[in-house]
């Protein structure tokens, strides 16, 4: 590790006191809550798509509100035009210059809440500034804040009047989750909470987004053996030549299932990457990279149900549990 490197228990530190912040608010729902902050920590942007009133927006503010930094929150409508989350060139009749208005997507931690609302343009814009991490306006080119991180909600069963994410811009988020019913022992407990207080409000600021790149940085320096590698292109290729996907994992996914594994590592307090690590990972961070076939939609096969297939039938390397 180099000098001045924070070593992987700091990490592990970190991300429990995020997760301890959000399990405030949401109740039994600790792996989604542990999977947002791994795609936080890698860098990468989280779908949360369930239906309504499970606690995807109460979710996103809850971490919001424990990292720090700048929060902005979108509803996005059919009326939203790319302009209003971007910014724009105003002109200023003192100067007879144009100036740049900041838009709300200049932030740390941006809530894009039921992002399939939009138009495409309005869509794009924000997936132009999830990909490239700058946004044009005009002539005027604007960086994103680093850390900079999006999550996005979208409800699955109400789809008349909306836009759904084609797959090339699904795969522009790390993962895509879903939160699910609670367990009637966590909406008990769920319903206490609340009924006495304001979860919301007692969530701290536990971290600067100073603090979060030094982690981010040592999420990035998790080792990743070549066994471990070799293992990860496999699941990867066999998505490509599996019956019933019609459209494999592209490279971008390689990347992406490689990001959230070593961040995942991270979190557990270690500095390599396990074959587990990739194979818990491989359904959130692939099943909405891949195109089904007719067959496996007629079966009722859902994408996630055919990643778990791949996973079971691709061999897992055994080796050493080492760095090195």
């Amino acid at each position: 590790m180099s000098e001045g490197a924070l070593p992987p228990e700091h990490v592990r530190d970190l991300a429990e006191r995020l997760i301890g912040e959000v399990e405030k608010v949401i109740v039994g729902k600790r792996d989604i809550v542990e999977l947002v902050t791994i795609a936080l920590l890698c860098e990468g942007h989280v779908l949360l798509e369930d239906v309504p009133g499970i606690g995807k927006t109460m979710l996103a503010r809850a971490l919001a509100g424990a990292l720090g930094g700048e929060f902005s929150r979108v509803q996005f409508t059919p009326d939203l035009l790319p302009t209003d989350i971007t910014g724009s060139l105003v002109f200023d009749p003192r100067t007879a210059e144009f100036s740049y208005r900041q838009g709300p997507i200049v932030t740390n931690v941006l809530l894009a809440d039921e992002i399939n609302r939009a138009g495409p343009r309005t869509q794009s814009a924000l997936l132009e500034a999830m990909e490239e991490r700058q946004v044009s306006v005009e002539r005027h080119l604007v960086r994103m804040p680093r850390p900079f991180f999006v999550i996005a909600t979208q409800n699955p069963v109400e789809l008349e009047g909306t836009f759904p994410l084609p797959e090339a811009q699904l795969d522009r988020f790390l993962m895509r989750l879903s939160i699910g019913y609670p367990e009637l022992d966590d909406e008990r407990a769920m319903l206490r909470r609340f009924r006495a207080d304001a979860p919301l409000e007692t969530v701290r600021v536990i971290t600067t987004p100073e603090e979060m790149l030094a982690h981010m940085a040592a999420v990035r320096r998790v080792h990743i053996s070549v066994a471990v590698e070799t293992y990860l292109l496999s699941l990867i290729r066999a998505t490509r030549h599996h019956e019933k996907i019609e459209v494999g994992a592209s490279p971008r996914a390689s990347l992406a299932l490689a990001r959230a594994a070593q961040a995942y590592a991270a979190v557990r307090g270690r500095s390599f990457v396990r074959p587990d690590d990739i194979r818990e990972l491989a359904g959130p961070v692939l099943a909405h990279r891949i195109i089904a076939t007719a067959q496996a939609d007629l079966l009722g096969q859902s994408t996630t149900e055919l990643i778990g297939e791949v996973v079971a039938a691709v061999p897992v390397p055994v080796e050493a549990e080492s760095a090195t």
